[in-house]
């Protein structure tokens, strides 16, 4: 998820499948892979991603000519963002070890955050850099208009598999608070606020319960008028209906459920977080119930939308 970019180098890292691969191995069961097969038996079936969007680009890189040396943030996203870091180690620029620097971009901006003079004869300019991006204003309030909607079809009920106090796979601060629901692979997945589209990723397929996992959840992530940022997280291979800078609306079909990234089976997670400076949090939510009720999601209890 991006609500949180970070780095230790200057460096631009990029992962995407170019190509994906559908088949059936010898015992009948069907695989995903980026890398296509050797086995003559095997019919294969090419695939190709459809949404053609990609993850906002949200980096700092180093730029240099032959008098000056900047260190500059991008933040090709629709949302604020807030840089922060410090140089651990530098060579060839008058520039101190542990100098910090911290910025607010606003969306879709560019802006040096640092820069020195810099002279060819010293040798080449380079540094190293620590340093983290956070999505959203920083003090953004949350403030919901109404309860949200349960993020799933009108009048289908679910089973919360996870909701705060429980904290198993919650232990973050940017996710105790979320609720994870027990939605069957497929199952069409709904905006349960207004806002705009500021994050998508579309092209996962795999799923495990291991860290290597972490990155690896398809999702899709909606910015809301008051600052807050929703989040929904594990969605199927290629189902996500919504690209960057669409606005969606309370109960807008956007994808359907799945298990990728760090999960062991199919489901949602769903978390409304804000950035409460340099820090991302995630905040209670409650969702609509009869009669224009509220209703405060519990760990093994059905949820309805209405």
């Amino acid at each position: 998820m991006l609500s949180l970019a970070a780095g230790l180098l200057l460096i631009q890292i990029n992962s995407a499948a170019d190509e994906l691969y559908k088949y059936h191995d010898a015992n009948g069961n069907l695989v995903y892979t980026d890398r296509k097969p050797t086995s003559p038996a095997a019919t294969i079936e090419p695939l190709s991603v459809g949404l053609e969007s990609k993850a906002p680009r949200i980096e700092i890189q180093a730029v240099s000519d032959d008098t000056k040396w900047r260190l500059v943030a991008t933040n090709e996203c629709l949302c604020v963002v807030e840089f922060g870091g410090e140089i651990t180690e530098a060579h060839n620029l008058n520039l101190a070890d542990g100098v910090t620097f911290h910025q607010i971009l606003a969306p879709r901006s560019q802006q040096a955050l640092l820069e020195v003079a810099h002279s060819p004869r010293s040798g080449t300019p380079m540094a190293r850099v620590a340093w983290k991006g956070i999505l959203g204003a920083p003090g953004a309030e949350h403030s919901p208009p109404m309860p949200y909607r349960a993020p799933f079809a009108l009048g289908a009920s679910y089973k919360v598999t996870q909701a705060y106090p429980v904290r198993l796979t919650h232990a973050s601060a940017a996710d105790q608070y979320a609720v994870d629901f027990a939605l069957p692979d497929g199952t069409p997945v709904n905006a349960a606020r207004e806002g705009t589209v500021i994050n998508v990723k579309h092209d996962k397929y795999m799923g495990a319960a291991t860290p290597l996992m972490m990155d690896q959840a398809n999702m899709v992530e909606i910015l809301h008028d008051d600052g807050t940022i929703a989040i929904y997280a594990h969605l199927h291979w290629d189902s996500v209906r919504v690209q960057p800078g669409q606005h969606v609306r309370r109960g807008e079909y956007i994808a359907d459920s799945g298990s990728t990234g760090f999960s062991t089976g199919a489901h949602l997670h769903f978390a409304v977080v804000r950035n409460t400076g340099m820090s991302t949090e995630s905040v209670p939510v409650q969702f609509a119930g009869p009669g224009g009720t509220a209703i405060t999601a519990q760990t093994d209890a059905l949820l309805t939308a209405y």
